[in-house]
C-alpha cells in the first residue's frame, strides 16, 4: 500500500511508498507523521500543520472490528498532538484503493471556493464542492448522487467550514448516512482550514489483500471472533444496550457527573439508561445493535427513532447521553437524542458541547434542565450568530466569554463521562495522556468499576497510576491496528486475546510479530506524541486536574483527587 499526498493550495497529488513508515498503522502513523513533519509551534489552523487519515494496520483483512480511522493533527483545541478515532467504511476502503493513509498538506490562498476531493485506485479529482454550507445529513444526500450510493465519505459541517475549534469530521457509515465522528480536538477545523468539504472514496475500489501467511491469518481469524464472542460485555451488554449500558451502572458507582460534576449520582439515571433506550428502539422500530463499520461483531451501536417513529439518530453513545443528561440535569431521552443528531449535522463534538452548554448553564444563560434551551442554541453553532462561534470553539471558550471558573478541562479538551475522583484509574489518563482529557486513551473504569482484567479500587489511589500507564501503552497499539477500543473488555480476561492480535499481524505480513513488538508500537507512538508535546511547550503542570477536582469531595462517597503532579509522571512512558 501507498501513501497519498495531497497539496491543498496547488491542488497537486502524489503517491509515495511507506518507506521509514512501514510497519506503522493507524495512530501510530498519524502521529509519526505529525511528529517528524509539523513544526510543533506552528498554528493550527496554519498550512504548516497536516491532516494525516491513515487505516490501522489491519484493515486491508477482514478481521473482526478491524476498521476504526486514525485521523490526526496539531489540534486547534489542545494546541498539542492529536489522534481523533472514528468509525465508518472510510478505513476499510483505502486499502480497497492501495492506499493505507491520506494526508492533506498546505493551504488554499484566503476565499478559494471548498472543494470536494474524489480518490479512485488511480486519480485524484478536485472539484469545487456543491455542498458548502450545508449541514451533514443533506450534503451526504447530495454526496451520493453525485458520486454513487457506494461512494465513502468524511466530511465537514458548518463548524468546520468555520474552523471551529470542536468541529468533527464525519464518516459514512454501512447505510451511507455520515453519523461517524472523528469528534475530538477540533480536527474538523484543520480540515476546514485546508479548503476541503469533504473527501469521497470510489465505492466500487476493489484492490485484494495479499496475506504473507494466508492460512495463519485464518486460524488467527477464527480465534479472535471466538474471543470477542465469548467475554459477556462484547457479547451480551454492549450489543444489548449499547454503550449507555454504562448509565446505570456508573451511576450506581457514583462516579456519574452530574451537574458539571459537583455529584457523583444523577436522579434521573434511569430515564436515561440504556435500558430505556432499548425500550424506546423496540418500541419505535429502530435497531438495537448496528456495527459502526463493516466487519464489527460487537455491534454496540444503534438506530434511534424519536417518539414519531422516524429516524432521528444513530451512534447514540453513553458520552452523549451523560454529557446532555446528568451533566446539565436533564432526563428527556428524546430531546439529548435531537442534540446527538444537532451535533453530527453541524459537525461538532458532543463531549465538548455538553460540557458548553454546562458552562452557560454557570454563567446564567440557560437554566440546569432546560433541555429545549440548550437545542436552541446548539443550533446556533455554525451560523453566523456570535454565540455560536463562541460555543462551536468550545468549552474554555466559552468558560471566558462568560466569566465562569469551574471549567472541567485537561489541556484545554473537557473531561468526559467519569468523575475522575471515584475513577481514578481514568482520572490519571485525563491528566497525563498527551490528547487532553480523553476517557479512551486508557480506560481504568475496566479495573475500577467493570472489574474488568483485574480489581483496583477506584476511589483510592494506589495502584491507579500503573494502571494507567498499562492501558495507555495498550490503547496505543490497538489504535495503531485499526481495533475498536471496546475488544479491550475481551482482551483484558482471555489470556487469547493479545497474542491472537500479534497471530494477526503475522500473518498479514508473514513476518512473525511477537507480542512484546506489537506493544511496542504503542509505546512509541506515546514516545511521539509526548515528543511532539514538549517541544509545543507543554510541561509537567499540564498533567493535572483543574482545581476543583483537587480541592472538593465528591458525593456520594465523599472521595477525592489526591495525586500531586510529580507523582502522576509515572504514568507517562
Amino acid at each position: 500500500m501507498k501513501i497519498l499526498r495531497i497539496n491543498t493550495r496547488t491542488k497537486s497529488f502524489k503517491f509515495e511508498e511507506l518507506g521509514e513508515l512501514a510497519g506503522l498503522g493507524g495512530r501510530a502513523l498519524t502521529s509519526r507523521v505529525v511528529n517528524k513533519e509539523v513544526p510543533a509551534n506552528c498554528h493550527p489552523l496554519s498550512a504548516e500543520n497536516k491532516l494525516i487519515f491513515a487505516a490501522g494496520v489491519l484493515a486491508p483483512t477482514n478481521a473482526a472490528n478491524s476498521g476504526r480511522i486514525s485521523v490526526g493533527a496539531k489540534s486547534p483545541l489542545t494546541g498539542g498532538i492529536k489522534e481523533s478515532n472514528s468509525g465508518g467504511q472510510f478505513a476499510h476502503t483505502l486499502p480497497k484503493l492501495d492506499l493505507l493513509a491520506v494526508i492533506l498538506e498546505d493551504k488554499p490562498e484566503a476565499g478559494s471556493p471548498m472543494q470536494e476531493i474524489f480518490i479512485s485506485a488511480d486519480k485524484v479529482v478536485f472539484k469545487d464542492s456543491a455542498v458548502t454550507g450545508m449541514r451533514n445529513y443533506a450534503a451526504q444526500e447530495k454526496l451520493l448522487a453525485a458520486y454513487g450510493d457506494k461512494a465513502v465519505t468524511a466530511l465537514i459541517g458548518p463548524a468546520g467550514e468555520q474552523c471551529l475549534c470542536a468541529s468533527t469530521i464525519q464518516f459514512s457509515d454501512p447505510e451511507g448516512l455520515p453519523s461517524r465522528s472523528a469528534g475530538r480536538g477540533g480536527l474538523g477545523a484543520v480540515m476546514g482550514s485546508k479548503g476541503v468539504k469533504a473527501i469521497i472514496l470510489d465505492g466500487d475500489a476493489n484492490a485484494k489483500t495479499v496475506y504473507g501467511n494466508e492460512e495463519l491469518f485464518k486460524e488467527a481469524r477464527k480465534e479472535w471472533v471466538d474471543v470477542l464472542r465469548n467475554h459477556p460485555v462484547t457479547s451480551q451488554g454492549l450489543p444489548g444496550f449499547g454503550t449507555a449500558v454504562l448509565v446505570n451502572v456508573i451511576n450506581e458507582a457514583g462516579a456519574l457527573p452530574t451537574k458539571n460534576f459537583r455529584m457523583g449520582k444523577f436522579d434521573g439515571a434511569e430515564k436515561i439508561s440504556g435500558e430505556t433506550l432499548a425500550a424506546n428502539i423496540e418500541k419505535r422500530g429502530g435497531k438495537v445493535k448496528h456495527g459502526c463499520h463493516t466487519g464489527c461483531v460487537i455491534q454496540c451501536s444503534q438506530v434511534y427513532h424519536g417518539a414519531d417513529g422516524k429516524y432521528l439518530t444513530t451512534g447514540f453513545e453513553y458520552e452523549t447521553i451523560w454529557g446532555f443528561g446528568a451533566n446539565l440535569m436533564i432526563d428527556n431521552l428524546d430531546d439529548i437524542a435531537a442534540m446527538d443528531r444537532t451535533c453530527d449535522e453541524v459537525g461538532v463534538d458532543t463531549i465538548e458541547m455538553a460540557n458548553t452548554m454546562a458552562m452557560a448553564m454557570e454563567g446564567g444563560t440557560l437554566a440546569w434542565g432546560d433541555s429545549k434551551g440548550v437545542l436552541a442554541e446548539l443550533n446556533k453553532v455554525g451560523t453566523s450568530d456570535p454565540l455560536g462561534r463562541i460555543y462551536g470553539n468550545g468549552t474554555s471558550y466559552t468558560a471566558k466569554a462568560f466569566g465562569v471558573d469551574r471549567i472541567p478541562v485537561v489541556k484545554n479538551q473537557s473531561l468526559p463521562a467519569y468523575d475522575p475522583r471515584a475513577v481514578k484509574g481514568v482520572g490519571v489518563t485525563y491528566a497525563t495522556t498527551p490528547m487532553g482529557a480523553d476517557h479512551t486513551a486508557g480506560y481504568g473504569v475496566c479495573q475500577n468499576v467493570l472489574k474488568v482484567g483485574g480489581d483496583v479500587d477506584g476511589h483510592k489511589k494506589e495502584g491507579n497510576i500503573e494502571i494507567s500507564k498499562n492501558l495507555q501503552i495498550a490503547t496505543a497499539a490497538v489504535d495503531s491496528l485499526g481495533l475498536c477500543l471496546f475488544v479491550a473488555f475481551a482482551i483484558l480476561d482471555d489470556a487469547r486475546g493479545v497474542p491472537c492480535m500479534a497471530k494477526l499481524i503475522s500473518g498479514l505480513t508473514g513476518k512473525e510479530m511477537s507480542v512484546d513488538e506489537m506493544i511496542g508500537i504503542g509505546v512509541n507512538c506515546l514516545k511521539d506524541e509526548l515528543d511532539f508535546n514538549k517541544r509545543a511547550g507543554f510541561t509537567d503542570e499540564d498533567d493535572q486536574l483543574p482545581r476543583f477536582f483537587r480541592e472538593e469531595l465528591l458525593a456520594p462517597h465523599n472521595v477525592g483527587w489526591g495525586y500531586s503532579t510529580e507523582e502522576l509522571q509515572a504514568a507517562k512512558v
